[in-house]
């Protein structure tokens, strides 16, 4: 009897209900461990990424586009206004034009907004109206490439160029004037973001790997027309 007894739980113990709960309760357990970090995170994944974690400007900053079609649509001048200009006002201008385009001017602001800004600094060198009307009408085109230290670069050079132009005071119609106001007021806005040196070495290589990329191409296209046209003068020649 004493046997009898002590097997009873032994066999209880491996019940067929009794093993299907226990499998049931290991299942669960394993459910809920594999949940655990779904729910701890799930209260976030919702949110979408802020600019500050994928390194973009900041929300509250000014948007570029406008602030570049208001600098655009004071550029623009009457025809043959530089030409115009008193041999005084002609030096201020060119020392704007200095300012607006000196230094590393690619490295700093990129290759697309730095070509326009020599372009559009030589056109006031010359008194080209005509030219520096129909760059500035470009400069709302730059704006996919003024983001983070090109775009600070780029407003540090406005309020540079904008204190010149404000010393060349009244004149005509107020054009100068209003070009100064601009600058200063965009410059100001543009330029609130530090500018950081990794990021103008990297835009810095950037241009000179893409520079090294055009020159291997040209070459490697000059190659084949030579090669295409030594191969066409040692064709035979058949006359019949």
């Amino acid at each position: 009897m004493a046997t009898v007894v002590l097997r009873r739980p032994l066999l209880a113990a491996f019940h067929p209900a009794a093993a299907s709960s226990f499998r049931s309760s290991r299942f669960h357990l394993r459910r809920c461990r594999y949940l655990l970090p779904v729910l701890a995170v799930s209260s976030d994944s919702s949110k979408p990424l802020t600019s500050s974690s994928t390194g973009g400007d900041s929300p509250e900053e000014e948007p570029v586009l406008p602030l570049l079609q208001e600098l655009a649509d004071c550029l623009v001048l009457p025809p043959k206004f530089l030409s115009q200009l008193p041999s005084d006002l002609r030096l201020d201008l060119n020392d704007a034009s200095f300012d607006l385009s000196n230094g590393p001017v690619l490295d700093e602001c990129g290759q697309e907004v730095g070509d326009l800004l020599l372009n559009l600094s030589r056109a006031w060198e010359i008194a080209d109206t005509s030219t520096s009307n129909s760059l500035a009408k470009k400069l709302p085109s730059m704006e996919p490439y003024l983001t983070g230290s090109a775009k600070s670069a780029f407003g540090k050079r406005l309020l540079s160029a904008g204190r010149r132009f404000q010393a060349m005071g009244q004149y005509g119609k107020g054009e100068l004037k209003k070009i100064a106001e601009t600058m200063t007021k965009n410059g100001k806005l543009l330029s609130k973001r530090p500018i950081i040196q990794s990021e103008v070495d990297a835009m810095k290589l950037k241009r000179k790997l893409k520079v090294r990329t055009c020159l291997q191409f040209d070459q490697c296209e000059g190659n084949y027309y030579a090669r295409f046209i030594s191969r066409s003068l040692t064709l035979p020649v058949w006359r019949t």
